[in-house]
């Protein structure tokens, strides 16, 4: 048994006191392995038999206090130690292990611009044991001091300050204590880009090929990290508790990033090599927010087991938005939380896997990694944001600062941290804990308006639910002279009510929850619903208009409004949007959800007609050139919905959008991916391009695209890529599995819909999670929204045994299908 379970985390918490790791990793020993030396210094409590974990391809030997262990006793990840007695211990493990091309473990990375190779680690959950030996659970915290030995002319970067010894070999200074899951090392010829920030060094890192790309940036990139340090010291008593804060940008990251101490690794498709919106800066800067607020939340005090994630995740979220808005100059970032991270959550929370964000009890670790999700980041962010509307930002933080002096460099559970809360306030948090954090599902809210005396009207909000709710409620009149919904006033109003609002004369528009304080479904009543239709675009505010925007969504997801509506009001009111976030989020829901999903296939066409024209309608709105950011998001919209090849092919063959932009080399893949999904391009022209751009975006391009060519043998050639070979890395099947199926080659690919769930399942088991979860996720086929595929897709939940991940995926993948498959009828 490999998977650790949460008793045995807790016998092995109450028996072990780690204190130091002496790692020491030779990464010049070929392409496939590299050395592994250990050495685990601890006390035990108690004579008793405990383990030691680690997936090596090698163990080459193992010694408990100078005595020889018996390295056959090796059972999956786990190592005896056996006859333990109680006083202090010195493990030394020596293994050889094994390079990840998936993203897991030490994932090793060659660079098809220029041949170099750069190494990083990813040990999150358990995939440490893919790297060295330990006592693999959070609660166990040490001091890790790592030695590396490294090819010449690389650099290596780790959790604390490193110092280059000579011939190759690098010493990273001692870390404080932290967890074995956030331990790091990069490794390569990085590009780096160095300074100082209040007496701390501070860097940029990314591959070499991407150098011009990262120094373009990079003031950005520092002022955004130097504004969030600083703000985070306004806020926080206890201060940044490492020696050093890196931030590297690292290829084929499964992640958007991840909070290693002193060592922050983010996906580098943010170092941006093609022209990209403002909001999609301001996304980046979210991550580096996001990411720094860990160093307290999550690295400072860790949870103590996985069930509290959310002391991690929800808690970065929010501090990432909030101190991004309050920091920076991206002061809207709650706009595109609304629409694109919040809906994440409302999505995941109505499907049968939903859980609470902070659930009674996570069994083991594979069932923990399935809890990093919608739930966890949005819905968690969303009750936090309600808590300090509810609380008072005073007390919240009040609270968060008794918390970390408490528990600094120590771990803790949500108990704790509500304790923590209530020595701050007078108000019931244990309560308002109970209802936010141990329940499920989405409330509804909706406006009941009853006329009375003088013209006054009164407002009762009725709640499908049972959780508090404190809100914003915007009362619109329409402007007859301006022909637009102008702000009456905004009201506060607590639900459950204690009696009904009186709001004075019938507003045109009743729009609860304005200014999106709370996570719940909004409904309209008939007259405000008829203003919304008719004057959406005219609202004051981005984030109103994207709670009204959610709203529709979620009418269509819950059969109350037709998808051909929703597109109505898209064609009616996005071509007058300003705000990048909403119309990005409009387009993406209306093209891969309603048209590709929602509608029947017959009617697809009519809906992509309507994107392209509002596409157009933006472009024209867009020549004047004041507006980038929209004209790149209706470019790319145009492409993807584009039923002919004529336009789109001037454009590639020209390099350039009539009136701009130029083709860049995102849009040029995108383009020549939707040329060969049309069947007007061949593999000579997706071979050339791959010599126009070599690049490892390239490379993935090449693939998505080979993949969409409408050909039996390109097909099987994609399929037998993903599902046999085992060769592709985890972003070349994601590309290769994005470009396989298309709504536009129903015919072509049907035999491959039963194909999937028989070749699927083996494939997770190979392969492993993170597979597995881009198998479930990109391969599935999204496009055959019908009876069988939903039958066939249960019977391979109850029948074939698929692991965790994939389970869990398929299982999301299967509810969502049932809803289209319900929107579709109604």
């Amino acid at each position: 048994m490999s998977v650790l379970t949460r008793d045995e985390a807790q016998t092995r918490a109450r028996l072990l006191d780690v204190h130091r790791y002496t790692i020491d990793l030779d990464l010049t020993t070929g392409d496939e392995t590299f050395g592994s030396r250990t050495v685990i210094r601890f006390t035990a409590r108690a004579d008793a038999d405990t383990f030691i974990e680690l997936k090596p391809a090698e163990l080459r030997s193992a010694t408990l206090d100078g005595q020889p262990l018996d390295t056959a006793a090796l059972d999956g990840s786990r190592l005896p130690l056996t006859g333990l007695a109680a006083g202090e211990h010195e493990l030394r493990v020596d293994a050889v292990m094994r390079y990840s091309r998936t993203g897991e473990g030490m994932h090793r990375f060659t660079d098809p611009t220029d041949g170099e190779t750069y190494l990083y680690t990813q040990l999150f959950m358990d995939d440490v044991q893919r790297v060295f030996a330990a006592f693999d659970q959070p609660d166990l915290k040490a001091v890790f001091e790592v030695t590396v030995t490294a090819p010449e002319g690389w650099s290596v970067l780790a959790n604390g300050v490193t110092e280059h010894l000579g011939e190759g070999r690098w010493k990273a200074a001692p870390t404080p204590l932290i967890s074995t899951y956030l331990v790091a090392v990069a490794a390569g010829p990085w590009h780096s880009v160095r300074t100082e920030h209040r007496g701390l060094p501070f860097g940029l890192h990314c591959r070499r090929s991407l150098a011009p790309h990262l120094d373009a940036d990079a003031d950005e990139l520092l002022d955004i990290t130097r504004a969030c340090f600083d703000r985070y010291h306004e806020k926080f008593e206890e201060p940044y508790p490492f020696d050093s804060y890196d931030q590297a940008f690292v290829p084929e990251f499964n992640a958007g990033a991840m909070e290693n101490p002193g060592l922050v690794t983010f996906r580098d498709e943010f170092v941006f090599r093609s022209a990209v919106t403002d909001t999609e800066r301001q996304v980046r800067g979210m991550v580096v927010a996001h990411e720094m607020a860990h160093m307290w939340f999550g690295d400072l005090v860790t949870l103590t087991w996985w069930d509290d994630i959310w002391l991690n995740e929800s808690f970065a979220e929010y501090m990432g938005y909030q101190t991004l808005t309050e920091a920076t100059r991206f002061t809207d970032t709650w706009t595109d939380f609304g629409v694109s991270r919040k809906s994440w959550g409302y999505d995941a929370d109505q499907r049968p896997t939903t859980h609470p964000v902070a659930p009674e009890a996570v069994d083991d670790t594979a069932s923990a990694l399935l809890n990093f999700d919608g739930i966890s980041y949005a819905k968690g962010a969303s009750a936090l944001r309600q808590l300090v509307a509810w609380l008072g930002e005073k007390d919240f933080l009040a609270g968060i600062n008794a918390h970390f002096a408490r528990h600094r460099f120590g771990n803790a559970a949500l108990a704790d941290f509500i304790d923590s809360l209530a020595g701050a306030t007078e108000r019931d948090v244990h309560a308002w804990a109970d209802a936010w954090l141990r329940t499920t599902g989405v409330d509804t809210l909706t406006p009941r308006i009853a006329p009375g005396g003088n013209g006054v009207c009164a407002l009762t909000v009725e709640r499908t639910g049972s959780r508090p709710h404190r809100i914003a409620v915007g009362l619109y009149d329409e402007d007859p002279d301006e022909g637009r919904l102008t702000l009456r006033r905004r009201v506060g109003l607590d639900v459950p009510q204690t009696g009904p609002l009186p709001i004075g004369k019938r507003p045109a528009l009743v729009l609860l929850n304005d200014g999106d304080l709370t996570y719940a479904k909004i409904r309209f009543d008939g007259a405000s619903f008829d203003a919304v239709r008719t004057g959406l675009s005219g609202l004051p505010e981005p984030i109103t208009r994207a709670v009204v925007w959610n709203a529709l969504r979620d009418a269509v997801r819950d059969g109350e409004l037709p998808p051909g509506a929703y597109l109505e009001a898209a064609r009616a009111h996005l071509p007058r949007e300003t705000d990048l976030a909403v119309v990005q989020g409009v387009l993406s829901f209306a093209s891969a959800q309603i048209a590709d999903r929602y509608l029947d296939p017959g009617d697809r066409p009519a809906a992509l007609a309507t994107l392209r024209a509002l596409c157009r309608d933006l472009i024209r709105r867009t020549e004047d050139g004041d507006h980038p950011g929209l004209r790149l998001i209706a470019v790319r919209h145009f492409i993807d919905a584009a039923a002919l090849p004529e336009t789109i092919a001037a454009w590639l063959a020209d390099g350039t959008v009539p009136g701009g932009p130029e083709l860049d080399p995102e849009l040029r893949w995108r383009v020549l991916s939707r040329l060969a999904v049309l069947g007007a391009v061949d593999e000579a022209a997706v071979a050339a391009e791959l010599d126009r751009d070599p690049s490892a975006t390239g490379q993935e391009g090449a693939a998505r695209c080979r993949a969409a060519l409408p050909d039996a043998d390109a097909k099987q050639r994609a399929w037998e890529a993903m599902f046999t070979t085992d060769d592709l890395s985890n972003y070349l099947f994601t590309a290769t599995a994005r470009g396989f199926w298309q709504p536009e080659q129903a015919a072509l690919l049907s035999a491959y819909v039963p194909r999937f769930y028989e070749d699927v399942v083996p494939l997770a088991a190979r392969r492993g999670p993170a597979i597995a979860e881009a198998a479930g996720r990109w391969a599935f086929p999204f496009h055959a929204v019908g009876p069988e595929t939903l039958r066939l897709g249960e019977q391979t939940l109850r029948d074939a045994g698929p692991t965790p991940a994939l389970r869990r995926r398929l299982a999301d993948q299967l509810d969502d299908l049932a809803r289209a498959l319900r929107i579709r009828q109604a």
